[in-house]
């Protein structure tokens, strides 16, 4: 079966199938199976293959992608039927099963076209499906082709809605010079090179991004693949966010999921450099979880679960009002859906000073008084560029 299980790994796996069907069935089958047919479909921006078992008095569906599907037909072939040919962009594949089990498998010209997989209308994407895209083609998110591969449609996607919140951004920052860009920890930097690619390939600007972690492996695999990628002005180090001293000036700061209260250091060094832009994703709030108390809040406050998301909630609030205060204009949207990843908040801050800051003020005191709230890190990392105004 190895030559089988090679072929479905070529044409499945790689999203290179249009169509197939699975017929002839064996005499063996007591199930009354017709046939099986497969086709690509896209569900909610998953690519999935749609398995339709044909039977004398109904018909069945089942949604699989991966290894699962590949599975299910290496059960099909030789269990259930003698016979299958598979459509792909490429060729046509038609295996053939014997009496004795031996798979025979012939390939032709292609002779079908590629279809729409969308059971809705398909979403439009910065970066699109079936575009070769350099940095996704390196880092194993789509084929050479442009086609991006099913089990990595969850990040194809969340690449995207990252895009899709800096292209708002851009119209309200000044374009006419070179924009100095930060990203802590960057981790393994998709939403790096996106970034990078979007500002440089797609929108043409001047950009310069520098990306910081702690962890040196991830930092040189990143290097490497900028440089793979000729991305000059990409480059990423390895340090402590409060260490950094790479920019004098910076016009961007992007925080992505920095644990508990590196966040509050990452967002006080972009009041500092006067950012135009803040995009950041927190990660483990942890400091408000022991923090947080009023009577009131008991019945949510007893629960731990509860009150973890609870703290989650309190302290992405109070750090969106801090943002206020310091003059930015801010916003908490969601990132990717929740069934992904319950870190879905990004706060988006853009450098505009609001005209009644002290009923902000106000906000915010009487926030942290509800919710008993003192010596919290996000007003020492500020230090006094927020006690001036409390």
């Amino acid at each position: 079966m190895k030559e089988i299980e090679q072929l479905l790994q070529e044409t499945m796996v790689t999203d290179q199938i249009i169509y197939a069907v699975l017929s002839n069935a064996a005499k063996k089958s007591s199930d009354n199976i017709i046939k099986v047919t497969i086709k690509p479909v896209l569900i909610k921006d998953e690519m999935k293959l749609q398995f339709t078992y044909h039977y004398k008095n109904k018909v069945l569906h089942k949604n699989l992608e991966g290894m699962e599907a590949i599975s299910e037909v290496e059960e099909l072939i030789g269990n259930y039927f003698k016979q299958a040919v598979i459509f792909t962009v490429e060729a046509d594949y038609q295996v053939l099963v014997n009496k004795k089990g031996k798979i025979t498998i012939l390939k032709k010209k292609p002779t079908k076209k590629e279809i729409d997989v969308s059971h809705n209308r398909k979403k439009a994407y910065i970066i699109e499906d079936g575009v070769p895209c350099d940095f996704l083609i390196r880092l194993g998110v789509m084929s050479e082709s442009g086609k991006v591969f099913s089990k990595k449609y969850d990040k194809f996607r969340q690449i995207n809605r990252f895009l899709e919140m800096v292209a708002d951004v851009i119209p309200k920052i000044n374009k006419n010079q070179r924009l100095n860009i930060v990203d802590f920890g960057c981790g393994k930097s998709y939403l790096t090179f996106a970034l990078y690619y979007y500002l440089t390939t797609i929108l043409k600007l001047d950009a310069v991004i520098i990306g910081l972690d702690l962890k040196q492996d991830v930092i040189k695999f990143c290097n490497e693949v900028a440089r793979d990628l000729n991305y000059d002005n990409l480059k990423f180090e390895h340090g402590d966010i409060n260490d950094f001293k790479g920019f004098n000036k910076v016009d961007m700061v992007v925080t992505l999921h920095a644990c508990d209260t590196a966040t509050d250091a990452a967002l006080a060094k972009a009041v500092n450099w006067e950012a135009q832009a803040i995009l950041s994703v927190p990660c483990c709030q942890h400091e408000f979880f022991n923090k947080i108390q009023n009577p009131i809040m008991a019945p949510m406050e007893n629960h731990g679960i509860i009150k973890e998301k609870l703290s989650s909630l309190v302290t992405d609030s109070l750090r969106a009002n801090v943002l206020e205060i310091l003059g930015y204009s801010t916003q908490l949207l969601e990132f990717i859906d929740m069934e992904h990843t319950p870190k879905n908040i990004l706060i988006r801050a853009i450098k505009s000073e609001h005209s009644n800051k002290k009923e902000i003020i106000n906000q915010y005191i009487k926030f942290k008084e509800f919710w008993g709230l003192h010596d919290l890190f996000i007003e020492e990392a500020m230090g006094e560029k927020l006690k001036g105004f409390l």
